[in-house]
């Protein structure tokens, strides 16, 4: 589950109602570095866009809890980290993006796309790589 890796010595973090981490510096690359694979949305609040990622990814995930087991999710909030280094190194060019990492790679990406085929071949990649 996404929010089990808060007790294994890792930052700090939020759960969020959806399932999802809050993110706090540093937090991706500690999961990273303890071999996690880490599904990473930027969103905002007021994003219309990333509202309808959250409907499809939360859906996909009810479906299939194994996506759950394999990856460790992470919101990071536009609003507040679009300048900061965990959007800049990665090349973020806005909000409603989707990544998945793994070690020192990035495994797929999605930029503003919302069909639920796009966002599940997204979180197939990530559970291919954390199992």
């Amino acid at each position: 589950m996404a929010t089990s890796a808060l007790g294994t010595g890792l930052l700090p973090a939020t759960a969020l109602a959806n399932g999802l981490v809050d993110y706090k510096p540093g937090l991706i690359e500690q999961h990273l570095a303890a071999g996690k694979t880490v599904f990473v949305d930027y969103a905002a609040s007021w994003c219309s866009t990333c509202a309808r990622q959250e409907r499809v990814i939360s859906a996909l995930r009810a479906a299939n809890p194994d996506y759950d087991q394999a990856m460790v999710f992470v919101r990071v909030d536009w609003d507040d980290y679009s300048n900061h280094e965990v959007a800049v190194s990665r090349r973020i060019p806005r909000r409603s993006t989707l990544l998945v990492l793994k070690g020192d790679k990035e495994l797929g990406r999605i930029v503003a796309g919302t069909s639920e085929e796009q966002i599940k071949s997204l979180l197939d990649t990530g559970l291919q790589a954390g199992t």
